[in-house]
């Protein structure tokens, strides 16, 4: 088929393909070995029978390939993460994902190219729908004689977010320090930014940076354990990643419920979701949902 478009742009509906998953028990062994999420569920029996996998098994689908990726990555991070989540999958089930660029914008100094990856199971049936915004520095501000991010950033008045201050009932997990053993199970096995300190130096960053995925990940965790199946079938997350988290940072997720809403038999309950370190350092601010069964 003939097209405008040069053989490398990365446009608007170009297409990168399909890929398959077997969902094994090593799978979601080494999800769990990367977040620290050992909820019994994923090991023996669930309320759906046996195990189940983690619903964001497939957190990292959409850096399987970076072709998608703007040509200038020093100083690339992950800044917005949407998810939605159709149907449980059982540990067993093979997935297939498929992915696609579904929009680029232009955001004060950075440009945004945004990939959107549906997973569907073996009958077809679309069991999540993610959307991730990675931003990029525009090439002619691009500095290599200083990090593009350090510490003290999230220091910043303007780092700052008041979340969690509408009341509502409270919803959290227990907060966890981010090994580097974590972080090469999370973001590995091939040593890149995100499990390595010389590659984050590399890139502009003097730590590792931790995968934004992985707090994402928590989050999910999070609503997974205050409302079960009522986040499998039909949960939503939209999560802007707003502070670094760094290698052997200490972090967790955090919510409070403050809307609950009739939809159709069921309760949908709205959530102002947030992640923060030991020093209240807010990390990913934004919302969440799931039925109340």
């Amino acid at each position: 088929m003939a097209t405008i478009f040069d053989h490398d742009e990365r446009y608007v509906g170009r297409d990168y393909g399909s890929v398959s998953y077997d969902i094994t028990p090593e799978t979601v062994a080494t999800f769990i070995a990367g977040t620290g999420d050992d909820n019994p569920w994923y090991r023996d029996k669930s309320p759906i029978g046996g195990p189940v996998a983690p619903a964001l098994i497939l957190h990292s689908a959409v850096y399987r390939t970076l072709e998608w990726y703007l040509p200038n990555i020093y100083g690339n991070l992950h800044a917005r993460q949407e998810w939605e989540v159709f149907a449980p999958v059982m540990v067993g089930e093979r997935l297939t994902t498929r992915s696609l660029i579904i929009d680029r914008y232009l955001k004060r100094d950075r440009e945004y190219v945004v990939n959107e990856v549906v997973v569907t199971n073996a009958a077809g049936q679309i069991v999540s729908r993610s959307r991730t915004h990675q931003s990029f520095l525009i090439p002619d501000q691009t500095r290599k004689d200083s990090f593009v991010v350090d510490r003290s950033r999230e220091k910043d008045s303007k780092r700052t977010f008041n979340v969690g201050e509408r009341g509502g009932e409270s919803v959290e997990v227990a907060m966890r320090k981010i090994t580097e053993e974590m972080c090469m199970a999370f973001s590995g096995p091939a040593r890149n930014y995100h499990n390595d300190k010389q590659k984050a130096v590399e890139l502009g960053f003097p730590e590792i940076v931790v995968q934004g995925m992985l707090s994402v990940c928590m989050v999910a965790e999070m609503m997974t354990r205050r409302f079960g199946l009522g986040f499998y079938y039909g949960g939503k997350m939209d999560l802007r990643l707003v502070n670094v988290v760094w290698g052997n940072d200490v972090t967790g997720p955090r919510g409070r419920i403050i809307e609950r809403r009739p939809e159709g038999k069921r309760t949908r309950a709205e959530v102002e979701v947030w992640c923060e370190k030991s020093d209240g350092t807010k990390t990913i601010v934004g919302s969440a949902s799931a039925l109340e069964l």
